[in-house]
C-alpha cells in the first residue's frame, strides 16, 4: 500500500482528495497539512512515499519545501498539483526536484493513475504542463554548444546571483546564500533584467545559459 501525504492549504481540495482515496486499497492519506512548517518533522511522523505538493502556502512554499524533501528524504517522491502553469513556476519546480508536475482540473481518476506513475519512477505531467517542459528543453537544451559574443557587462555578484537563479532557488534562499537582503536580491535582478534585455526569469535563465555568463 502507499503511503500519501497532501500539502495544501485549499480545505475543500483537501475534503475532496481525501474522499477520492477513501476505500483504495492501494493508495493511503497518510496525512493532510496547510503548510509546510516543521516539514521534516511531518514528513517522518507520516512516512509517505509520495507527496502531493501545492506550490502556493503559507510561509514555506511548495518548491522550496520540494527541494527540501529530496534533500532529506531522496526516497520520497513529490508530485506538484497546483493551479500554476506558467513557465517560471514549472522551470523552478524541476529544478527543485520535482518527480511530477499537475494542474488542480486534473480529472480524479487521472490523479490516481499520476500518484501510481510516480511511484514507479514516472514522471506524470499535465498535457499542457508537457508541452510548456518540451519548449524549455527544446530553447534551452542545446545551449551548451553556443558560444558568447556579447558582453553583458554583469559584475561578479550578479553573475553569482544568477547562478542561484538557474539552480532554482527562490529570491528568499539567494538572499540567505549571498549574506544580503531580499530586496538588495531584488535590485540586483532588476539590474540583471536590464543588462541582458529580458523581463523573465525563464528569460534570464535561457540568455545565461546560451552565453555561457555563469562563473
Amino acid at each position: 500500500m502507499l503511503r500519501i501525504a497532501l500539502f495544501d492549504d485549499n480545505k475543500k481540495f483537501c475534503d475532496s482528495f481525501s474522499v477520492l482515496l477513501e476505500g483504495m486499497e492501494e493508495l493511503k492519506l497518510n496525512g493532510i497539512f496547510p503548510d509546510c512548517r516543521d516539514l521534516e518533522q511531518k514528513i517522518r511522523k507520516c512516512q509517505p512515499d509520495v507527496v502531493l505538493m501545492d506550490i502556493e502556502m503559507p510561509g514555506v512554499n511548495g518548491i522550496e519545501a520540494t527541494r527540501e524533501i529530496r534533500l532529506k528524504f531522496p526516497e520520497v517522491k513529490v508530485l506538484i498539483q497546483t493551479v500554476f502553469e506558467d513557465h517560471d513556476k514549472i522551470f523552478h519546480a524541476i529544478c527543485a526536484g520535482a518527480n511530477g508536475y499537475l494542474l488542480k482540473s486534473t480529472p480524479p481518476s487521472k490523479i490516481i493513475d499520476a500518484i501510481l506513475d510516480v511511484s514507479q519512477g514516472g514522471s506524470p505531467m499535465s498535457p499542457s504542463v508537457a508541452r510548456k517542459v518540451l519548449f524549455l528543453l527544446q530553447n534551452y537544451g542545446d545551449a551548451g554548444n553556443k558560444a558568447s559574443t556579447v558582453d553583458f557587462k554583469l559584475t561578479a555578484r550578479e553573475k553569482e546571483i544568477l547562478a542561484w537563479l538557474v539552480s532554482g532557488l527562490s529570491y528568499k534562499l539567494i538572499a540567505e546564500k549571498c549574506g544580503i537582503s531580499y530586496e538588495t536580491v531584488r535590485t540586483h535582478m532588476k539590474n540583471i533584467y536590464e543588462k541582458l534585455h529580458v523581463a523573465s526569469m525563464t528569460e534570464a535563465v535561457a540568455v545565461a545559459l546560451q552565453n555561457k555568463l555563469l562563473p
